[in-house]
């Protein structure tokens, strides 16, 4: 007499189906996560009894969170980088959207070679449950690692050059640095210089990419990006380096706060006068830019809500989500220099 055949398990799936409810859902009351209604918990627990479904265990280790941790890894070479207000901000909205979800920040810093390597590591062997990984510049090898070999969920702020992750949260660079050239132009500025940062990072270029548009778009001809790397001392060289080749300068649009304070000091020093002379306009709107004499027109951005939403989306990963890329809008804040 043959034997039996050996009992199939029910899946995932079918108790989704069951109980009325997405696969992602069903993942998400089966391991205990937050934001599924009690409702739905409770149709998928009933569907488990009744199909007698019981988890892959492996699945499950993977699925489960296993350190209780997210980190929040900023590539770049200055080791005072998270002195600058602006990752200040989105620490804040990071660490508060990871709290509600009871998980941990970790703050990493790929400085140097060796922080490079830790960090690879990390991404490799799932010293955390997910990670955002932030100020990619070109050729970082941080990227592919983080899109190829990466054992758990990552979320990049702002895009890396060159590629397409799948999950990130950015601002509309190019579209808020195009407001702020309009602006110029609607104030009568003809001849509007260009303060970029770092070229080999995607928020640089996409910013001047609005403010050429936005000269193209009027028929002017944009100025070359004069390139700082989004602090205050190289955004007073950059427009020092702008007076030197075009003296007649009458707008300025600088991609950060920072660079555009360097640019307000070193106008000053040459006498010009901030907007009579030269208008200036600048992106981020820190403390920094009301504080600044005069008071600096600039580009909001949603700072702590870009932390905030890196954080939601991993979260949503963790959970067994598949979260949609999200572009936040920028907005122009009107004051005295422009």
């Amino acid at each position: 007499m043959a034997e039996d055949a050996p009992r199939r398990h029910p899946t995932l799936d079918e108790v989704a189906e069951r109980a009325g409810v997405s696969r992602s859902v069903a993942s998400r009351a089966l391991n205990n996560a937050p934001h599924v209604s009690r409702a739905k918990r409770e149709a998928v627990e009933r569907a488990v009894r009744q199909l007698g479904y019981v988890p892959n265990p492996t699945a499950r280790a993977l699925a489960t969170r296993q350190t209780g941790a997210a980190a929040l890894v900023v590539s770049g070479e200055d080791s005072a980088i998270f002195a600058d207000p602006f990752f200040g901000q989105v620490i804040v909205g990071a660490s508060a959207a990871l709290e509600e979800a009871d998980l941990h920040l970790m703050l990493c810093l790929a400085a140097s070679e060796r922080g490079r390597k830790r960090v690879a590591e990390l991404l490799r062997s799932r010293g955390a449950d997910g990670v955002m990984l932030m100020a990619l510049r070109e050729e970082d090898p941080l990227t592919r690692i983080a899109e190829e070999e990466a054992r758990m969920p990552v979320v990049f702020g702002g895009r890396p050059v060159g590629s397409a992750p799948r999950w990130y949260v950015d601002v509309d660079n190019v579209g808020g640095a195009r407001e702020a050239t309009e602006h110029l132009i609607s104030r009568g500025r003809t001849r509007v210089a260009a303060i970029c940062g770092r070229l080999d990072t995607e928020a640089a270029r996409a910013r001047y990419r609005g403010y050429q548009d936005a000269m193209l778009a009027a028929g002017l001809e944009p100025f070359p990006p004069q390139e700082g790397d989004f602090t205050e001392a190289s955004g007073a060289a950059a427009m020092a380096a702008v007076l030197e080749t075009r003296p007649d300068v009458d707008g300025v649009f600088a991609a950060s706060d920072n660079m555009a304070a360097g640019a307000l000091r070193t106008l000053r020093k040459a006498g010009r006068q901030v907007p009579a002379d030269v208008a200036v306009v600048g992106f981020d709107d820190l403390t920094a830019a009301q504080i600044a004499d005069p008071p600096l027109t600039t580009v909001h951005q949603p700072i702590e809500a870009l932390g905030r939403e890196m954080a939601r989306m991993l979260v949503a990963l963790l959970d067994g989500q598949d979260p949609t890329p999200l572009i936040l809008p920028t907005r122009l804040v009107v004051r005295a220099s422009a």
